[in-house]
């Protein structure tokens, strides 16, 4: 592989191009890992476009669906940031990115993923006020606030990712250009620095407290008050399946702030890069697949809207739902606390 800088001021270099190593020690692996994130990608995709294409039925024209949807989108983007690139280095032997791609796909990278949490935040408290204010939520949350709820997420995930970008990029770059991850993310590149970034890493450490711990917690607080008020329905089979789904909900938001919090919160020096690309393929590749499951495969109203979607008659709905009560567990949704 061939390393590209450029002479200035005698011996010192500046780097214009990076190459990303992906798993330099197990080449034996990248075919197979080609297939599978191949059949990964094209799931999530394809997942993601039937949620948006569902929600967009008259019947789920609700606050809920909307995040959703909106959600669906960011997932789209999120994964297609770094599989793609990530599929071709599999199987290529020049594996170079330019130093504008690279800084390129580190902003829509942190984009998309800080959007995300302030969406995720969002949908939390979307649910408390559905929960614990039925009577005024029409009021609480109209389409007003939903947009502007959106817009605030996108706005805060876009500014913030310029920042980490600038900071990134403003770094002197006269070593190595190699960089040991399947795609640019900010652990491995600080790594290539040639100046003390102790500064910088506080500054990395505020900023994802800021992204990730935040909303993490508004959305604890919420469900917290959520779970209080399902514990005072009347109904055991209603706090069953409120309880059932909000968890789910919960594993699928740990899962997420978790390893982003493991790789962007943990000092240089107890780093590991090899234990960051395990994360890192959690959180880039793992998460968005689950989202259409976790948040809407399993939910009736959903359901039925695919039904509607495919053309399928309302008697083999019926016929259909009749069967899957009868001969199954009936799988509980995960809105269905808000129902």
């Amino acid at each position: 592989m061939q390393y590209v800088a450029e002479e200035r001021k005698g011996n010192v270099t500046t780097v214009t191009e990076f190459i990303l190593l992906g798993l330099p020690n197990h080449q034996e692996l990248e075919v197979p890992l080609f297939f599978i994130y191949l059949v990964f990608y094209i799931v999530t995709v394809m997942g993601n476009i039937l949620i948006i294409l569902i929600t967009m039925d008259p019947a789920l024209h609700t606050p809920m669906y909307f995040f959703l949807r909106v959600l669906s989108f960011l997932e789209i983007g999120y994964i297609s940031v770094t599989v793609p690139r990530m599929l071709v280095n599999f199987l290529s032997k020049d594996r170079t990115i330019s130093y504008t791609g690279c800084a390129a796909q580190m902003f829509f990278l942190l984009f998309l993923g800080i959007s995300e949490c302030f969406l995720l935040a969002s949908m939390a408290y979307d649910r408390y006020a559905a929960i614990c204010h039925p009577l005024r939520y029409h009021l609480i949350m109209n389409k007003r606030v939903c947009l502007a709820l959106t817009v605030v997420s996108w706005f805060g995930g876009n500014v913030l990712s310029l920042i980490q970008t600038i900071w990134v990029f403003t770094l002197p770059f006269c070593g190595s250009n190699q960089i040991n991850y399947f795609f640019c993310d900010i652990p491995p590149l600080i790594k290539l620095a040639c100046t003390d970034t102790s500064l910088y890493e506080l500054q990395l450490f505020t900023i994802t407290m800021l992204c990730n711990f935040t909303p993490f917690c508004l959305i604890l607080v919420s469900y917290v008050v959520i779970i209080s008020t399902i514990l005072k329905m009347a109904s055991a089979e209603g706090r069953q399946k409120a309880f059932s789904t909000c968890s789910s909900h919960l594993i699928v938001v740990t899962l997420y702030y978790g390893s982003s919090c493991l790789i962007y919160l943990r000092p240089k020096s107890m780093t590991s890069l090899e234990s960051n690309k395990v994360l890192a393929l959690v959180y880039t590749t793992f998460t968005p697949i689950l989202n259409p499951v976790i948040y809407s495969l399993r939910n009736k109203e959903v359901k039925g809207a695919l039904w509607r979607l495919f053309g399928v008659p309302i008697t083999k709905m019926a016929i259909g739902a009749f069967l899957h009560k009868s001969l199954l567990p009936n799988p509980p949704s995960l809105f269905s606390c808000a129902d």
